[in-house]
């Protein structure tokens, strides 16, 4: 009877451990733990599609996380999405004529959004907006694109 109670125990602590290292494996996976920064200033980007951008998606130059999305909104005028950004203060040296783009981490990844910086002599402020933007691609269009062009190149 006392050794099956060792092994139980022995079994249960192992078990325990292998459930804390998934938890710990998944928020570093995810970026979920990663700070960026207490102080932040605020850019905006206008997409036409982002696609399933979410809040808190990351923000990043050169696969590097600069920051994350704040808020995404709906211009009731344009019908444009309003993102939102956090960038934190340490990367200040950002060109004002930087490109944003909604990328996909992988094929099937979560969205974030990716930062171009252009040549400009003068840098990103708080509160300023980027103006060249690319939006989401949006795989359910691109697949109904293909294959409507192959039915009509098939007809001709």
């Amino acid at each position: 009877m006392r050794a099956n109670y060792k092994v139980e125990l022995a079994s249960g602590i192992f078990l325990l451990l292998g459930i804390a290292a998934l938890v710990w494996l998944a928020t570093r996976a995810t970026d979920y733990g990663q700070e960026i920064g207490k102080e932040t200033y605020l850019i905006t980007a206008r997409f036409t599609n982002v696609g399933d951008l979410r809040d808190r998606a990351p923000v990043k130059i050169g696969g590097v996380t600069v920051g994350m999305v704040e808020s995404i909104m709906l211009d009731p005028v344009t019908f444009e999405a309003v993102v939102q950004m956090g960038v934190a203060t340490r990367f200040n040296e950002i060109p004002s004529d930087t490109g944003a783009s909604v990328l996909t981490s992988g094929v099937l990844g979560d969205r974030y959004i990716g930062l171009e910086p252009g040549g400009a002599p003068d840098m990103l402020q708080d509160g300023d907006e980027i103006f060249i933007t690319q939006s989401a691609l949006v795989l359910e269009q691109v697949i109904g694109k293909y294959l409507f062009n192959a039915k009509t190149g098939e007809s001709e």
